[in-house]
């Protein structure tokens, strides 16, 4: 076969009535092929499109017998002549459906059997069966433009940061296990047995030495590893943009973000977005959304029905408000959804319920408002006149008004499982756009706490990773030890449509600071050089203030693509248990392989088939 009758001049979407009577070489797959009375058709695909070609016998009987042979996802070149379609068969729906092309000559290149699902957007194959034949899986449209999409996004976002100075670096995938929140994914050493590498949860401190090494600006489209267990929004491995920068604080690093999500959207959905973005404190967030990535969206706003019910006799509300050893009592709060009482049947309230005491909630208390005024409840008969009165006007209840409660002697809990019932109504009620839908809503969320106390341990954790600084303001009392309830990180997370699309901080760049945060986390002073003396090292030559943010490249590609899970936005993705299906991953590996890593498996763990 001569190699040029496998090159194309064109591709199958970009032919137009300009190109009516040249002569054209294509390449693609069969998606479609109609025999019409001895005249074939078929709709040639690649990702560029469809074109249709035509095998008529009376231009070329040749090739018209080449046609007879072709059956679906056959790959062939074909040699043809751009004609117009005839009046009455073009095709609006299609950007090449004003033109066809009558074929001369044909090569088959590669056969193919039957798929095991069509190729085309609306299937209803299994998504079991979709990710086994990936391959197959990618060639529908949909998927090629997510990926596309993706690619665009990328390439925007590199050129932009290029414009702003910032230096693409890579760090390695081997690398050395630290504490960072998740479990590592561990690599064992054959040349130093008995050690283990650990694939980067992120390239925290690395980024960090690139700033203390002097290169001020850095970024990276990093590949990173956790070994957690798995959602529709997370992988065991993703990919991140991540950037880090020296000498500038969030008044100076904010807007350099902004104008890069302002890019994305106009260049990718043509959509022009308002900058700065709002900014909204985390405890403002908690208390008026209960969630620290709020979708600002709608209402049905959290209040604070504590100090109504701070007497009563009412003993899930009296339990939640006695404060504990620290002196701190947990809350009671309601969420008011006027005119929605009908809309929620005891079935739809005890669904409701579900939502809450799936996050540690002992219930959800349900109040309707009647046409006479009257608060009907199963816990009605336990509140005082006083306390419904107090109740109806924090709320201005009117009737046909829905409002529930949740109380708990910790406030996580009550936030955790309010801001879930809130998204929930809100979805249930018509009031969340649905997916792509409305106007992009950006949110800086700010001023994180820096740490948070277990009961169960009886000490701090940090919130964050173990390299955030606090503000600037709470350094004396973080290093002192005092009042460390009240401290709050230069932590900052970018909130879209009620999804975290990235987060950052400033970082710890004072010696004694960051040994004060291994000590808080329970690091000894040799527990912390053995995790971390490189970099306690690195910080005593001169660091300069900086910090950074990291965007999950899958969750906002999917929200560009308008798609739900993070799978429809990656090429070869994992299912929830972290099994490739198409290639069968993970899998045992040979006795000698573990031999020669010095590795021994337990008999006793069963292995997964």
């Amino acid at each position: 076969m001569s190699a040029k009758r496998t090159i194309r001049t064109h591709t199958c979407g970009e032919l137009r009535s300009s190109h009516l009577g040249q002569e054209i070489n294509l390449t693609g797959w069969v998606a479609k092929r109609r025999d019409h009375g001895g005249v074939i058709f078929i709709d040639l695909r690649d990702r560029y499109g469809l074109t249709q070609i035509v095998f008529d016998p009376n231009i070329n009987k040749d090739a018209h017998g080449g046609g007879e042979k072709l059956r679906g996802e056959y790959v062939i070149w074909a040699r043809g002549k751009v004609r117009a379609r005839p009046d009455g068969m073009k095709n609006s729906k299609m950007p090449t459906g004003d033109i066809e092309v009558a074929i001369t000559e044909l090569v088959i290149l590669s056969e193919a059997k039957t798929p095991p699902f069509p190729i085309e957007d609306d299937t209803d194959a299994a998504e079991t069966t979709r990710l086994k034949y990936r391959y197959l899986d990618l060639r529908r449209p949909i998927l090629q433009k997510n990926l596309l999409t993706r690619h665009r996004m990328l390439s925007i976002v590199r050129n932009h940061l290029d414009e702003h100075g910032f230096c693409e670096v890579e760090t390695p995938i081997l690398y050395k296990s630290t504490p960072e929140g998740a479990r590592d994914f561990i690599v064992p050493s054959r040349l130093n047995p008995g050690t283990f590498y650990a694939l980067p949860q992120s390239p925290q401190t690395l980024k960090q030495l690139l700033m203390i090494s002097g290169m001020d600006r850095y970024y990276q489209i990093a590949r990173c590893f956790r070994d957690e267990d798995l959602r529709a929004d997370r992988q065991p491995e993703f990919s991140q943009i991540d950037i880090e920068t020296s000498f500038l604080d969030e008044e100076a690093f904010f807007p350099i973000l902004e104008s890069m999500m302002q890019k994305l959207w106009k260049q990718i959905l043509g959509i022009e977005i308002k900058a700065p973005f709002p900014r909204m404190p985390y405890r403002e967030a908690m208390d008026r959304f209960g969630s620290d990535k709020p979708d600002v969206r709608f209402g049905l706003e959290l209040q604070d029905l504590s100090e109504i019910f701070a007497k009563s006799e009412f003993q899930v509300f009296k339990t939640a408000l006695v404060k504990g050893s620290r002196g701190i009592s947990g809350s009671v709060r309601g969420i008011v959804a006027p005119g929605s009482a009908e809309k929620y049947s005891r079935k739809d309230l005890d669904d409701l319920s579900a939502v809450a005491t799936a996050y540690g909630a002992k219930g959800l208390l349900w109040i309707k408002v009647q046409p006479t005024g009257e608060l009907q409840s199963p816990a009605a008969k336990f509140f005082t006149d006083t306390e419904k009165a107090e109740l109806a006007a924090k709320f201005s209840l009117k009737p046909g008004d829905l409002v529930v409660i949740v109380a708990d002697t910790k406030n996580k809990v009550v936030f955790d499982a309010l801001g879930s019932v809130r998204l929930s109504m809100g979805a249930k009620l018509g009031l969340m756009p649905k997916l792509g839908e409305g106007a992009p809503a950006f949110l800086w969320v700010t001023r994180f706490p820096l740490l948070e106390f277990d009961d169960r341990d009886g000490r701090y954790y940090a919130c964050h990773h173990p390299f955030t600084s606090p503000r600037p303001e709470f350094f004396e009392d973080f290093v002192a030890g005092r009042n460390m309830d009240k401290l709050e990180a230069s932590a900052y997370d970018l909130v879209l449509n009620g999804v975290e699309v990235g987060g950052g901080s400033l970082r710890i760049f004072r010696s004694d600071v960051q040994a004060a945060m291994f000590k808080l986390l329970g690091l000894t002073t040799e527990e912390a050089r053995e995790k971390f003396g490189f970099f306690i090292d690195a910080l005593s030559y001169g660091t300069p203030p900086h910090g950074g943010l990291a965007f999950g490249v899958e969750r906002l590609a999917a929200i560009l693509c308008g798609v739900g899970p993070i799978r429809d936005v990656m090429a070869f993705p994992k299912t929830q248990k972290g099994t490739d299906l198409m290639s069968e991953s993970p899998s045992r590996v040979m006795p000698d392989q573990l031999a020669e890593l010095a590795i021994s498996v337990n008999a006793r763990v069963p292995i997964a088939e």
